[in-house]
């Protein structure tokens, strides 16, 4: 991520054809017992919201997972405060549309509290549903080894307990963190 981050000429720009950052959210609410996840629009998928840098988040990838959450959710949203910052890193392929190549995103990924689950709300324009799950109905709903790996990693920071470690590294070229 590193090598790729300094070979761009701007990062944070989404109009960047190999790769750009993008950051995103698990959303929690406040006992930590459940997690919101959204079904994706355009790739059909049940996802932690996120999504790209914008002017109005001021170069800060925490305002702009936290904007996106807001955005996705309808919740008003705070970094949780025991969740290093960001609290999960990934690489991933994002397929060509349209006229938009094949490219891939750096994910930056932040831990949230909502602060009025209640309020919940799918946005149309990004997503077909907004949805409250218990970690282990959404641990079985994702569909990639590297979302449950930071789901597991979340769930387990609003438990208290401690990441497990792992005599071996953890990186991997196109999903850092996927043993």
């Amino acid at each position: 991520m590193k090598q790729l981050a300094e070979s761009l000429q701007n990062p944070l720009s989404r109009f960047q054809p190999a790769a750009h950052f993008t950051a995103s959210a698990v959303v929690v609410d406040s006992t930590g017992e459940r997690v919101c996840l959204v079904h994706h629009a355009k790739l059909g998928r049940w996802l932690q919201p996120g999504g790209h840098v914008e002017q109005t988040d001021g170069s800060s990838l925490a305002a702009t997972a936290l904007r996106e959450a807001r955005e996705e959710t309808g919740c008003e949203l705070r970094l949780h405060p025991n969740a290093a910052r960001p609290f999960d890193l990934d690489v991933h392929p994002i397929p060509g549309r349209g006229q938009e190549p094949a490219h891939l995103h750096l994910d930056l990924r932040f831990l949230a509290v909502a602060e009025d689950p209640e309020e919940i709300r799918c946005n149309p324009a990004e997503s077909n549903a907004a949805q409250w799950l218990s970690w282990e109905d959404a641990l079985a709903t994702v569909d990639e080894a590297p979302l449950r790996r930071m789901l597991e990693k979340a769930r387990r920071i609003c438990q208290g307990l401690p990441s497990p470690a792992s005599g071996r590294s953890t990186r991997n070229t196109v999903n850092p963190g996927e043993h």
